[in-house]
C-alpha cells in the first residue's frame, strides 16, 4: 500500500489542543452531592447545548435558557460558564507538536465544535491559535460533527484535497466521519500517540 502523501494536518480542540472535562465542570459548579453523570447529560448532551454549539444561541441567550429550562439559579449558571472556560487547560505537549508540524511544513488548521465566546476565550489565552493557517468552529458554520457538511466545509473553503489531509480528534464518531469523506483520522489519545500515528502517516515530527 503506497504511503499517503499528507500535506494538511487538521486539529480538533477539545481534548486534543484543551482539555474538556464535563464531569469535572460539573462538580466544580454544582458540588460533590448532584449525580455528576446526569448533571453532565443535561448540560452538554441536550438541545440546549447543541445549538449554542451550532450558533443558534448566543453565551447569554443560553445562560438564560439554562436557568428557565433546568431551573438553575443564575449564580450556578455564570459559575457553570465559569469554570467551562477555566477548566480548558492546554494538553501537555500539543501546543509543540502543533508548532512542529507547522514548521516542518505542513498546513494546519483547526476544526472544532465549539462555542464563539469559548474560543475568544482561548484565543486570548494561549498562543497556539496564531498558528492555524484556518479554522472552522461550528458555531460559525451551523453544523456540528460528524456531520460530512462540516468536513465539507474546510475542505472547499481552503481549497484542500481529502486524501492530501488528516483529521486529529478524540471522538471516535468524528474520525469515521472524516474518514467517510475521503480524510485520513487519527483517534487522539496523547501526544506520544499522536506524533507516532503521525508519523505513520508519513508525517515526520
Amino acid at each position: 500500500m503506497n504511503q499517503p502523501k499528507i500535506k494538511n494536518v487538521i486539529f480538533d480542540i477539545g481534548n486534543v489542543l484543551v482539555r474538556w472535562s464535563p464531569l469535572e465542570i460539573v462538580k466544580l459548579t454544582f458540588g460533590e452531592q448532584v449525580d455528576t453523570t446526569e448533571y453532565a447529560k443535561r448540560i452538554f448532551f441536550s438541545d440546549l447545548w447543541q445549538q449554542l454549539n451550532k450558533g443558534e444561541l448566543t453565551e447569554s441567550q443560553a445562560k438564560l435558557a439554562y436557568q428557565q429550562q433546568l431551573a438553575f439559579s443564575f449564580q450556578q449558571v455564570e459559575a457553570l460558564f465559569y469554570y467551562i472556560k477555566e477548566t480548558q487547560i492546554q494538553i501537555y505537549g500539543m501546543q509543540a507538536l502543533l508548532k512542529t508540524v507547522k514548521d516542518t511544513g505542513y498546513n494546519v488548521y483547526a476544526l472544532t465544535d465549539n462555542v464563539i465566546e469559548i474560543v475568544e476565550t482561548l484565543q486570548q489565552r494561549y498562543n497556539f491559535w496564531p498558528l492555524f493557517d484556518g479554522a472552522i468552529i461550528s458555531a460559525e458554520v451551523g453544523c456540528l460533527k460528524p456531520n460530512p457538511d462540516i468536513y465539507h466545509c474546510l475542505l472547499t473553503r481552503y481549497q484542500l484535497t481529502a486524501n492530501e489531509s488528516v483529521f486529529i480528534d478524540d471522538v471516535l464518531k468524528n474520525i469515521e466521519g472524516a474518514q467517510h469523506v475521503g480524510l485520513y483520522g487519527i483517534h487522539f489519545e496523547n501526544v506520544d500517540q499522536c506524533r507516532l500515528a503521525l508519523n505513520e502517516l508519513g508525517v515526520m515530527v
